[in-house]
């Protein structure tokens, strides 16, 4: 072979290796991630993403940045996540319960969860707790309803639409209870203003709302499980107290965009439910009266298409509706 054949064949094969070298995948991950958190600093959904965010980081070998993206009862950083890039750095931690909500509750909802996102892995249940300013003079929910149909009762909601305010619209259709809803943009204020008694019921997820009553700042009537909790003494279930079968909560999982490759979604779930489960963020989360509750992809979709239809019953019932 000549000199000038051999050049050739070699400038060939080096041009296809790369070629090749170039059309393959870059390694994953190759830079920060965003953990998109739909609800304002202190929720429960930010509870459970500052609790995550370094162990999934050092399992990753790249930063996880959380970012608060609030606003339109999460819809805002769902929109966000579900229009990102699905390459794998763009993640969203949010209440699953209030994402199912809202297509039934918006007519107007700029993306669709079931088409534009797809569950990477469901992590924690933390109940509702039904709580009063202690100024209320209640102390189960049978007093409640009955003061609530001869005194103004204001009923604090995270956010209208949100899955607080869909359980206080059944809770109020069950038992005949009748109170003013006042919506916010988050449950940290909804907390706060209760606190001070500018409202005087509350229905909002354990994880942040326990602290309160454990300060004696806020009154606790009710947990909505199926069960009651022995973290919380000898209160009783509100399936207990006249309503059979009531359960609501807030289900925290991460979603990501539809078109994230499986094996992305795949690594990172096993990653999250390994995490967690560990000892130490499990005891932490109990601590705080949340349940870690892991599924995996296939069973966080089949969730959450179960919760959609479940709350579209409710708001067909409810009436609600919002632009």
């Amino acid at each position: 072979m000549d000199s000038n054949r051999r050049s050739l064949l070699l400038g060939a094969a080096g041009l296809a290796a790369g070629t090749a070298a170039f059309a393959q995948p870059a390694k994953w991950p190759a830079r920060p991630i965003k953990l998109i958190v739909s609800y304002p600093p202190g929720g429960s959904s930010n509870i459970i993403a500052r609790a995550i965010s370094q162990p999934l980081s050092d399992a990753l070998g790249q930063p996880i940045v959380v970012e608060n993206r609030a606003g339109a009862n999460g819809n805002l950083g769902a929109d966000f996540v579900a229009k990102a890039p699905g390459d794998g750095y763009n993640l969203l931690l949010c209440d699953t319960g209030s994402l199912a909500i809202s297509p039934s509750v918006y007519t107007k909802l700029p993306f669709d969860p079931s088409r534009d996102l797809r569950g990477v892995a469901m992590l924690a249940y933390s109940p509702h707790l039904l709580v009063v300013h202690p100024s209320v003079k209640a102390h189960n929910l049978k007093e409640l309803v009955a003061l609530s149909k001869t005194s103004d009762l204001n009923f604090a909601v995270t956010a209208s639409g949100s899955a607080a305010h869909l359980a206080g619209l059944e809770l109020a259709a069950k038992t005949g209870a009748k109170w003013e809803y006042v919506p916010y943009k988050g449950g940290v204020q909804s907390v706060q203003d209760t606190v001070a008694g500018q409202t005087q019921i509350l229905m909002n997820g354990m994880l942040a709302t326990y602290p309160h009553v454990q300060s004696g700042r806020l009154k606790l009537l009710g947990v909505s499980k199926a069960t009651r909790m022995p973290l919380i003494g000898n209160v009783p279930t509100i399936a207990e107290q006249g309503v059979p079968g009531y359960e609501t909560g807030s289900w925290q999982g991460v979603l990501a965009p539809r078109d994230t490759p499986d094996a992305v979604v795949q690594r990172v779930s096993q990653e999250l439910r390994r995490i967690i489960r560990s000892a130490d963020v499990r005891e932490r989360l109990i601590a705080q009266g949340a349940e870690v509750s892991t599924q995996d992809p296939a069973q966080f979709d089949a969730f959450f298409a179960k919760e959609r239809a479940r709350w579209a019953q409710v708001v067909k019932a409810t009436g609600v509706k919002l632009d």
